[in-house]
Order: C-alpha cells, then sequence, then structure tokens
C-alpha cells in the first residue's frame, strides 16, 4: 500500500503481476528512465534479476532463458536508441516463436517529438515482429491501477497465445524517477484492486483456447455458476442463430436474469423466459442496485452497447466476472474481469448448459423481471397516451411492431436465407 510515489508504484504493480504470470527472470540494463522498473525487480523478493550493462547483450539472455525453458522471460530497457539494441533479439524469438516480454521506459507525451534527449518513437516499435504492443500512459491517479494488471495479463497471454512471441509495453514516465526516502501511502487509490492484493493471483485470468467438450476451465465455471445464485448472464454481440439458442438455453438452465444487449438477437426473437428487457432502467435505481448485489457475471459474446451495466459493475465490481469469446484480444474496458475463456461461444454455452445442471427456482430472477415489468407498465401508460409523438416514442412503437414490420420487410427486399437476425 506505500511506495516511493507513484511512478513507483505502477512499476511495482506490472513487476508483481509479471510474477504472478510466472515471468519471474528480468534482464535489466542501467538507464535512468527505466528506474522504477528496475527497482520494483530489485525489491521484490520472487523476481530474479540479471543486470547488463548492454541491451543487446540482455536482451540475447533473455531470449536464451525463454528458448530453455519455454516459459517468458522480460527485457527492461531505458528510453531511446537502448531499445533499438533490443531489435535483434525480438526478430529472433519472433521468428522461432520464443516467449519474450519487452518492458521499454519511455519519455511522457511532452518531450516526444520535441527535440529532448534519448528519445524516439517508442510506440509499436517492433511492428510485425511484436505478437501484441500496449503503451502505457503516464502514472495518474485517474487511471484505475487495474489498467495496468489487466494489461500485463494481456500481454502474457497474447505472447503464450498460439502464435508465440514478443510482446511489448511500452512505459512513460515522468519524473521523479528515482525512489524518495519517505514514501506515500496509496491505500485508498488501491482500493479498486483491493481483492487482487489479498488472494495473491492473477487479475484476469485466460484460459487457453478450446474446443467443444472436456474443458476443465469451462467445468470450473459451471461449477461457480452453482455456487453463485446471485448471477447475471449478459449477451453481447452473438454471431448465429445457434449461438442465440445455445445462450438462451444457458440462460433458461441457470435460471439467472438474461441482460441483452441490443446487438444480441435475442431480445425481440424467441424471447428467453430469464430475459430483463428493460436492464438500463433497472439499473439506473440506485435503490434496486442496493438491494441487489451481484455475485458473478458470466458475459458472452462480443462488446456491449449500453454503458449502463459496465458503468455499475465498474463502481461495484462483482467477485467472479468471466467472459466468453472466440478471440484472443482484451475486450475489458473497465478493467474488471477475473476470467476471460477464449472459445466459440455457442459451443461453450452448450457446453455449461450439460455441466452447471438445473437451478433452483428463487426470488433473484423473479426481482429482476418484475423490476422490468413494472418499467414496462410505465412506459406502455405514457407512450399510450403521449399524443405528441418524440424520438422515445418511436422507438417504443417499433420495438412493439418491429415482429411485422420485419416480415414485410423480408417478403420485399431480400431472400429469408440471407437474414440471420
Amino acid at each position: 500500500m506505500r511506495a516511493a510515489n507513484l511512478n513507483h508504484l505502477w512499476a511495482a504493480l506490472l513487476i508483481e503481476e509479471c510474477i504472478r504470470n510466472g515471468v519471474d527472470t528480468f534482464s535489466v540494463s542501467s538507464g535512468s528512465r527505466s528506474a522504477p522498473l528496475a527497482v520494483a525487480v530489485a525489491r521484490h523478493n520472487r523476481a530474479r534479476a540479471v543486470v547488463h550493462y548492454d541491451e543487446r547483450g540482455a536482451a540475447f539472455h533473455a531470449l536464451g532463458f525463454a528458448r530453455a525453458r519455454g516459459v517468458p522471460a522480460a527485457v527492461i530497457t531505458t528510453s531511446g536508441s537502448a531499445l533499438a539494441n533490443v531489435w535483434p533479439a525480438v526478430v529472433e524469438a519472433s521468428l522461432e516463436r520464443v516467449p519474450l516480454l519487452v518492458l521499454s521506459a519511455d519519455r511522457p507525451p511532452e518531450l516526444q517529438d520535441a527535440g529532448a534527449n534519448q528519445t524516439m518513437d517508442q510506440v509499436r516499435f517492433f511492428g510485425a515482429y511484436a505478437r501484441w504492443s500496449a503503451q502505457l500512459p503516464c502514472p495518474s491517479v485517474d487511471i484505475d491501477p487495474a489498467m495496468v494488471l489487466s494489461t500485463v495479463d494481456q500481454a502474457v497471454s497474447r505472447g503464450l497465445g498460439p502464435a508465440r512471441g514478443v510482446v511489448h509495453i511500452n512505459c512513460m514516465f515522468r519524473e521523479p524517477l528515482a525512489p524518495t526516502h519517505e514514501g506515500q501511502s496509496f491505500e485508498s487509490y488501491l482500493a479498486p484492486v483491493r481483492a487482487w492484493c489479498d488472494h495473491g493471483g492473477i487479475y484476469t485470468r485466460y484460459d487457453a483456447p478450446c474446443g467443444r467438450v472436456g474443458l476443465g476451465s469451462v467445468a470450473e465455471v459451471a461449477a461457480l455458476a452453482r455456487r453463485n445464485a446471485r448471477g447475471l448472464l449478459v449477451a453481447g454481440r452473438l454471431p448465429d442463430s445457434r449461438t442465440r439458442r445455445a445462450v438462451a438455453e444457458l440462460s433458461e438452465n441457470l435460471g439467472w436474469p438474461l441482460l441483452a444487449d441490443v446487438s444480441s438477437g435475442l431480445r425481440l426473437d424467441s424471447r428467453p423466459g430469464t430475459l430483463v428487457p428493460h436492464q438500463d432502467i433497472v439499473l439506473s435505481s440506485e435503490a434496486f442496485t442496493q438491494r441487489h448485489p451481484i455475485q458473478c457475471v458470466l458475459h458472452v459474446g462480443g462488446r456491449l452497447t449500453s454503458k449502463r451495466l459496465l458503468n455499475h459493475l465498474e463502481v461495484v465490481p462483482p467477485r467472479h466476472y468471466v467472459m466468453v469469446d472466440d478471440h484472443p484480444e482484451r475486450q475489458d474496458p473497465i478493467h474488471r474481469l477475473t476470467r476471460r475463456i477464449r472459445a466459440p461461444v455457442g459451443a461453450c454455452c452448450e457446453t455449461l448448459t450439460d455441466l452447471a445442471g438445473k437451478a433452483a427456482s428463487g426470488d433473484w430472477l423473479a426481482s429482476w423481471q418484475e423490476a422490468s415489468e413494472r418499467v414496462g407498465k410505465t412506459l406502455a401508460d405514457a407512450f399510450s397516451t403521449h399524443r405528441v409523438l418524440s424520438e422515445p416514442q418511436v422507438s417504443w412503437l417499433v420495438s412493439r411492431h418491429i415482429g411485422a414490420g420485419e416480415g414485410l420487410f423480408l417478403a420485399s427486399s431480400m431472400p429469408v436465407r440471407d437474414m440471420d437476425t
């Protein structure tokens, strides 16, 4: 909870999460701009540091270690031309698919393109030879510390993914760079990641790409669902009708409220019995959300159009927040995911339905749906008596009659086989 300054706190978070992900060996070359990173390595009792005066030699040492052990090693460099000396090892690691993590220090934006010493464009510095790159901004108390942790988790996941190789995190630091003796308390700033501080595990766990059945990670999520009655199933964009059917069946099986994004395709056709159609307005009620703390969220499919749920989960995060989608990219704008499963959404939902078992009926789902029904009745009463056409009323009318309108549209404009919505 204490650090010399915010630079050193962010560096400590970064190094700690590297170590929790199994990256515990660091090849360090000297430099003032990278001092927060070097000090964080030196002060961590589980970090193994190899100090080398030459960045090229340090990078090749890390490459050799990663090649021999099969786990990523990290290279820490200062800003400017120091990073260019890492290029030869990066190219070799990329071509041989050896996992390698490059942590480079960089000067702040106001010194970029201004003639400052040892300053160059370090963003996506390694181009196609890096599997993934990230630019961390200068440390600020206005930025959630979880962003630092989730960036490390994504980096290690991409470096160890199917196309193993080099990942690069570029870290901007403003002065002061050296540690101070007094130190500061960051207890309130670290409140959003208090659980991470206490439990000693990875902040966002990325499971390896998986198929249809026999999945240990999916079985663990099924067990998680059984242990947490107060859960939500959240559906983002879904690719096809089979996937939507699988999500609807899982929703019925879990007995959790289904919060379906407008892009999911689940809000109008074959309404699942667990759907909460007026979710945004329900979540806008502070009295309701206080009475309904969420234990677990299972998010399947793409990103959400609405911000209401994400805003709520950012302020009051559930203990478990699991996301399933079939791509490796980070999809966590609020930095609250605790687990990320890369798998086809439909197949994963089918397996979860088989493994989770039938949920017992309870008041949790009923309370969400009753609140949504009250909202729907209030809207219907207001719009049915309102004589002046407005944008909200148009939306309400369209949603009520879209079934008939969709039939006319299909009959007049395109074959049914071209519409999968």
